[in-house]
């Protein structure tokens, strides 16, 4: 078969010429390589992303795959987005990240792809940008690190830094025990080791059919990471080919195994703007409804952080994702072709859950339905997310006064306040935190419970906001309120003091006020101005779109069929 990569290598005598002597400069010998394929492999390691720290190592077994299978491993870098780094958050840049391994696919002379990722944001990017240029691919992560030990306890990352941050707060644990917590934290390379958007996106990626089966779950420290990362080296070179593309992987059908085993996973809440984003980049529309109705049908399965107990090293023990799946077999479409070059029928054909107290069977579920609700009413026309397996049973129906932040500097000059008007009842609101208003829609919706409060037993309370939570994150908060405030939305015109009323099991989340109540503050309501006036930001202001879309640019995602199929010219061609 011909190769897309010959095009460069063997066109016009000239260009020919210039581009085989261009990988001569490498110490590339092409004749070695002539007719056959040249894999790319994106590297997102960075000093400044933690999490991804052993993606040089991984790329170096990718590397020995790809040659082991006859091809050239060309690695190149893209921009890495670290959570802990990056601010206001790395949210903002996941469409520029996507854009950047996108373009770089469609100017160079690559057949097939090899997608290296870990921390929350890289992954989703990653699969966003080759969804688009539809080059054969599939994705490595980095994996999650091993856990670390305080006072013989097993720390999680993210999950128990909020939950020891109250802690010292209300003076229940010492400066001293504070800083010794600091040392056990994060004990290593990988990403965070809870069920949070790392692990959830890798699991993910795993549903999709993008990654090799049982490869995400494994600790970044583990020698077996590499061994399967070589055998992704091997694996890309065969799907380039079989000619085996994303748009033949990431199918409806796909997109529906996914959020099913997010939900059985108690996944991240995240999950649901990357999915939508992914999807419309294929010109799959992914509604909000599909979630709710597929998270209504599945039970969550996996007593894992921040929803349950255990941490990502017992779910690989357990059997890792195949057995995640193997125990929802039923409610999947089986038929779904893979990266492995055969469908999830028989990747799972072999999978097997070994321990019942992580992930339990079908007929003993930790919750009956999944761990996402999908909420509608007039606070929030076009939805909001809630993560039910991390609530509070008792306030999943609850009718209180809103106490409104304007934006979040507001929230955290006041939270603290002793003559902070708040009562446990009290329905937290925090605005202005969405795609458009920071912008990048950070992860700043758990608001943190006031220290008055928690000194009185108070350990949560109804919050909602137009940002984001970690997937590490815990707690009855309610996220995502679309339209965002900035965009006009509903969650504009709360007012101290209003009734609001949420009901889960209705889906409802209502602001307590008439329909001509709320006409006329939306009619009195001023335009939100951006303080961006030049660069990305700018960019990204103008072209977001709400979280119901994904958050992601109205030009990335095709409008027809003809702007899905349109493949651009190689320039220079013979």
């Amino acid at each position: 078969m011909k190769f897309r990569s010959q095009e460069w290598f063997d066109g016009r005598d000239e260009l020919g010429l210039q581009h085989r002597s261009a990988l001569r400069t490498m110490g590339i010998d092409f004749d070695q390589y002539r007719n056959r394929p040249v894999i790319g492999i994106a590297n997102s390691w960075s000093e400044l992303n933690n999490c991804n720290m052993n993606l040089r190592d991984v790329a170096a077994a990718v590397r020995r795959g790809i040659l082991a299978a006859g091809a050239l491993p060309l690695e190149f870098p893209t921009i890495s987005l670290g959570e802990e780094f990056m601010k206001p958050t790395a949210m903002l840049y996941r469409n520029l990240m996507a854009m950047d391994v996108e373009e770089t696919l469609r100017a160079n002379p690559l057949d097939g792809v090899v997608l290296l990722c870990n921390c929350d944001k890289t992954g989703p990017a990653q699969l966003m940008g080759a969804a688009s240029a539809n080059l054969p691919a599939i994705q490595v992560n980095g994996g999650p690190r091993s856990p670390g030990h305080w006072k013989g306890i097993e720390i999680g990352s993210g999950t128990d830094l909020w939950k020891y941050w109250d802690e010292y707060r209300t003076g229940k644990i010492s400066k001293q025990d504070w800083s010794d917590l600091e040392q056990c934290l994060s004990c290593g390379t990988g990403a965070c080791n809870v069920m949070g958007t790392a692990s959830t996106m890798g699991a993910v990626a795993e549903g999709l059919g993008m990654m090799l089966p049982g490869s995400s779950t494994f600790a970044a420290d583990d020698a077996a990471r590499m061994t399967v990362a070589e055998e992704s080296g091997r694996r890309i070179v065969a799907l380039v080919e079989q000619n085996l593309r994303p748009s033949d992987i990431m199918t409806s059908a796909a997109f529906d195994n996914a959020i099913r085993l997010c939900m059985a996973l108690g996944g991240s809440t995240n999950a649901i703007i990357h999915l939508v984003a992914i999807a419309g980049r294929l010109g799959i529309e992914l509604k909000l409804e599909r979630f709710d109705e597929l998270g209504r049908t599945t039970p969550c399965l996996a007593d894992l952080k921040p929803s349950g107990r255990y941490l990502v090293h017992a779910l690989h023990s357990a059997g890792g994702v195949p057995a995640v799946m193997k125990e929802i077999e039923a409610l999947l479409d089986t038929t779904c072709m893979t990266v492995t070059g055969t469908t999830v029928a028989h990747n799972l054909m072999g999978a097997k859950n070994r321990d019942a107290g992580v992930i339990r069977p079908l007929s003993r579920p930790l919750r009956a339905e999944g761990a996402i609700a999908v909420l509608r009413g007039n606070l929030v026309p076009l939805g909001a997310i809630l993560k039910i397996s991390a609530a509070s049973s008792h306030l999943l129906q609850h009718e209180g006064p809103a106490l409104v932040f304007e934006n979040y500097a507001d929230m955290l000059a006041r939270i603290e306040d002793p003559e902070l008007d708040i009562t446990a009842d009290s329905v937290m609101v925090l605005r202005n935190c969405g795609p458009r208003a920071v912008p990048g829609m950070p992860e700043w919706g758990a608001i943190p419970i006031p220290r008055k409060l928690q000194a009185k037993g108070v350990s949560d309370m109804v919050r909602i906001s137009d940002a984001r939570m970690s997937g590490t994150s815990y707690g009855t908060v309610v996220l995502h309120a679309c339209p965002e405030s900035a965009a006009g939305g509903p969650l504009a015109v709360v007012r101290t003091g209003d009734s609001i009323r949420l009901d889960v099991p209705q889906r409802r989340l209502d602001l307590l006020l008439s329909e001509d109540e709320v006409s006329n503050r939306m009619a009195n309501l001023k335009p939100h101005a951006s303080q961006h006036l030049r660069g990305y930001p700018r960019l990204y202001v103008d072209h977001v779109l709400q979280c119901d879309k994904g958050c992601d640019f109205d030009f990335l995602r095709p409008a027809n069929d003809e702007e899905l199929k349109f493949i651009p010219p190689v320039v220079g061609r013979s």
